[in-house]
């Protein structure tokens, strides 16, 4: 079963180059596996995320990274080992999920208490995302870097001290997808969340991450930090060298 740390995020600041050793550990992860009609996905995987850091997950497609996304958010549990995570925890998924039969706003604060789902909560949320112009709008016209804006902003009314964040930018054309990531690296920076966020794409894990690891054979195979102050643009000779052994380790060695 998944357990639950309750953790003081209060003092926790981004800057440059974290030490986020000295944060508050926000997700541990001791031991997890998990197995599907015999195969084993994860095996005995141990992972720790500090608060207010940023941790990019790449792997190849069927290595688990969406499992253990879904476990870190109560919606799987482990066959064997323990997940510690904030009960404060929220998911924005590859598709939006509005509900249709709702007004953006109140699809903002679904499943809020009473006293806190209010249209001026909701109105902040939508500002912060760049989209309270669209407040009364509903889901269904929205273009669909609207309707993620509006995923992100449901996710960050709740004040999660877990942020997780399964490809949502998969679905979005090349200049939205670019706007969202630069909106998320912002949004995260101001509101401090231990982060994780499960991608393909490697310049995406660069471009926002503190740390990014790669999932091989069902745990952590590779562990590296990014040490590129923020902002970050694609590019140079570090981020090119942290790129191509990224790929390497995914299984896609560059040629000369």
């Amino acid at each position: 079963m998944t357990a639950v740390l309750s953790i003081d995020f209060a003092n926790a600041e981004r800057v440059a180059e974290p030490d986020f050793a000295h944060h508050p550990v926000a997700v541990d992860v001791s031991k997890v596996s998990r197995t599907f009609a015999g195969n084993t996905v994860l095996d005995r995987l141990d992972l720790k995320i500090h608060s207010g850091e940023f941790v990019a997950l790449l792997g190849a497609s069927g290595s688990g990274k969406t499992t253990l996304l879904r476990i870190l958010a109560g919606l799987d549990a482990p066959d064997g080992g323990e997940a510690w995570v904030p009960e404060a925890r929220t998911v924005v998924f590859q598709e939006p999920r509005l509900v249709q039969s709702m007004k953006v706003w109140r699809n903002v604060v679904i499943g809020l208490p009473g006293r806190l789902a209010t249209r001026d909560r909701a109105e902040a949320a939508l500002a912060e995302v760049g989209l309270d112009h669209r407040i009364d709008a509903w889901p269904a016209t929205l273009s669909g870097g609207e309707a993620q804006r509006a995923a992100l902003a449901r996710a960050l009314v709740r004040e999660p001290r877990l942020l997780l964040l399964d490809e949502p930018f998969a679905a979005l054309d090349a200049l939205t997808r670019l706007k969202m990531q630069r909106l998320i690296g912002e949004l995260c920076q101001a509101h401090g969340p231990a982060t994780l966020l499960v991608t393909h794409d490697v310049e995406e894990a660069i471009l926002l991450a503190d740390r990014i690891l790669v999932l091989q054979d069902g745990a952590i195979g590779y562990d590296t930090r990014v040490r590129l102050p923020h902002p970050r643009r694609a590019g140079g000779k570090e981020f090119d060298a942290l790129r191509d052994t990224l790929l390497a380790e995914l299984g896609v060695p560059q040629t000369e």
